[in-house]
Formats: structure tokens, C-alpha cells, sequence
């Protein structure tokens, strides 16, 4: 079988998503007793796996990093009474596209940071680039289904979560270009959620389809807390005994949590809870009662030992003295 025709991709100006487009092989109306599908393979340059997709259209879109170069590669797959029932493969065509380059390297923003904040708005960060002229101002753009935007601080993502999310961020000066800076995002990879830790009463609002944890950890800190920490792991649990069979004191706790990997590509971890709370033993709050009822007995003690030092110091009644006469 022949390969597919005039394989191409183009840009729809989604910040990262490419339109793939292709005709089919020639005379394919010949093999209307098979089956007719095709094998697309898709990465950025540099990435070592490719993304699959089987279909029977002749057109998809998908996402790129268009920082790289986009690279694509497509096949014909027939299959039917025609084949015997064999698949068919036909040779590889192949296509790719880049933007053209604009601006100096050293102009792009550095240290580009996310972080989608208690699953409620996405916080993003950068710097500038390391050669950028004076009074730069920079605009975050971002895409996902839903159309194009901009913003630096962005809120209800609900939809896009789950879904790729093409962001660029651009900077404008007088006279001069500057490289802009392309990235896709997974907003289930980039949590921080401070809420559903115990103690914080925040957690009582998590969503509950959010609160998978492939683990959940304790952090235990013995005598004052930074100068020595044990950590505890759980699964799923909201309470833990922790054994102080070798351990002379707690301080206090604090915990974290962390989502399933089925939530997020590796899971992450919440803050830790902002409190540290003390804990207590039982034999110190017996030294509550037994400390106050010592001192009290010691100075009655005192005090009777003291009054019977100052009977002994006091002179003795000198008996009279009379002469009788006969």
C-alpha cells in the first residue's frame, strides 16, 4: 500500500498546538473491502519516545514545544479481506515544522516557574532574560480548548485541567526583539495544595476526588523542632501511633500529603501544615501534680524545721531562789 500524500503541519497560532494534515495514498478507492487507517507519530525535537495516534481522519491537532523544532511521521495501515486479514504497512512519509527565530537566545525569560495553588488559580513566575534593554514589559499568553488569553495570574482552569496547556511568554521593547519562550503544562503536575492538612481547616473543603494520596508523611521533630526530625510514612490514613519506646521526647508534628501518581505524572507534595504542634506525654502531666505537691511539703517542712530552731535559741525560765529562816 502506498504512503499518505502531502503530509504538513501548520500553526494555528495556539501557542503550541499544530494542525497535522495529510491526503490519502493514491487509488485507495481500489481497497473498499478494507479496512483504511493511519499511524501518526509525533515529538519535539530533542524528546527520545513518540507519541501515537491511530486514525481514520485526515486531519488532527496536537501539541508541540515550539521552543524545538516539531517533528511528524505517518503511515498507511490497511487491513482486511484484501490483506488476508494481515495488516499492511506502507513506508514512513515524514514533515516538520519551527517558528522562525526571533531574538537573541540570551533575551528569553529565565527560571519560568507554575504553581497551580490549592487547585483553585495557577501562579506564574520568571525572570528576565540575561540581555534585554531597558523598560521591557513582558505578557504571558496562554491556550487550551477553550480559545486564547492573556493574563500572569490565572483563575476556574477547571476545564483545562487534565489537557495540555500552551503558554508563551513574550517581552516587547522599543526597536528591539526579544526571543519568547513556549512551554506545554500539565496543571495536575504543578499542585501545591495547603489544604487537607491535618490542623488546617482548609482541609475540610477538598475535594474529595482530589484527596487521593499514594502516601501520606509525618513529619516528627524530637526535642526542638529543627534540630532533629524522623519522618513517618502512611497510606491513606488520617490518624498514626507513634511508638516512643526509644525516644525520650516529642515536640511536635507536623504533616503533609501527597496525590496519587494517577492524579499527576509523579505525584507532589502539599506544604507542610504551618502549625507545629506540641505533644505532650502522660508522665509529664503527672509531673504537674507530683512538682507543686513536693515544693508544698518541702516548705512545710522548712518552716516546723525553722520553728524549732528558734525554741532552742530562746533563754530557759530561771527558777526563784528564797531562804527560810528558823
Amino acid at each position: 500500500v502506498a504512503p499518505p500524500r502531502d503530509l504538513q503541519l501548520t500553526d494555528p497560532g495556539l501557542l503550541g498546538s499544530l494542525d497535522v494534515e495529510w491526503k490519502p495514498p493514491p487509488h485507495i478507492q481500489t481497497f473498499n473491502e478494507c479496512t483504511v487507517k493511519y499511524k501518526l507519530e509525533y515529538r519535539s525535537t530533542g524528546d527520545r519516545d513518540w507519541k501515537v495516534i491511530f486514525t481514520r481522519k485526515l486531519k488532527l491537532r496536537v501539541g508541540f514545544d515550539l521552543s524545538r523544532s516539531a517533528e511528524a511521521r505517518l503511515q498507511t495501515l490497511l487491513k482486511g479481506p484484501c490483506t488476508d486479514d494481515v495488516e499492511v504497512q506502507s513506508d514512513w512519509v515524514y514533515a516538520t515544522f519551527q517558528i522562525p527565530a526571533q531574538g537573541k537566545l540570551e533575551s528569553e525569560v529565565q527560571n519560568f516557574h507554575c504553581i497551580y495553588h490549592d487547585w483553585e488559580y495557577l501562579k506564574c513566575t520568571w525572570q528576565p532574560g540575561l540581555l534585554i534593554p531597558r523598560g521591557v514589559h513582558y505578557g504571558m499568553y496562554y491556550w487550551y480548548e477553550q480559545g486564547i488569553n492573556v493574563g500572569c495570574v490565572l483563575q476556574n482552569l477547571s476545564q483545562a485541567e487534565y489537557q495540555d496547556l500552551n503558554i508563551c511568554v513574550n517581552g516587547s521593547a522599543a526597536a528591539t526583539l526579544l526571543r519568547p519562550l513556549y512551554t506545554t503544562l500539565r496543571l495536575q503536575n504543578l499542585g501545591n495544595d495547603s489544604r487537607g492538612a491535618a490542623g488546617d481547616p482548609r482541609g475540610q473543603h477538598t475535594p474529595q476526588t482530589r484527596s487521593l494520596h499514594q502516601g501520606s508523611q509525618l513529619n516528627v521533630c524530637f526535642g526542638g523542632c529543627g534540630s532533629g526530625e524522623r519522618f513517618v510514612s502512611t497510606q491513606m490514613e488520617t490518624a498514626l501511633t507513634i511508638s516512643r519506646a526509644n525516644q525520650s521526647h516529642v515536640s511536635c508534628v507536623r504533616v503533609r500529603g501527597r496525590t496519587n501518581i494517577f492524579c499527576a505524572d509523579q505525584g507532589f507534595w502539599s506544604e507542610w501544615t504551618q502549625d507545629c504542634f506540641s505533644v505532650s506525654r502522660k508522665e509529664d502531666k503527672q509531673l504537674f501534680i507530683v512538682i507543686p505537691v513536693i515544693l508544698s511539703l518541702s516548705i512545710i517542712l522548712i518552716i516546723f524545721m525553722l520553728i524549732g530552731q528558734c525554741r532552742k535559741r530562746s533563754p530557759a525560765a530561771k527558777p526563784l531562789q528564797t531562804s527560810v529562816g528558823f
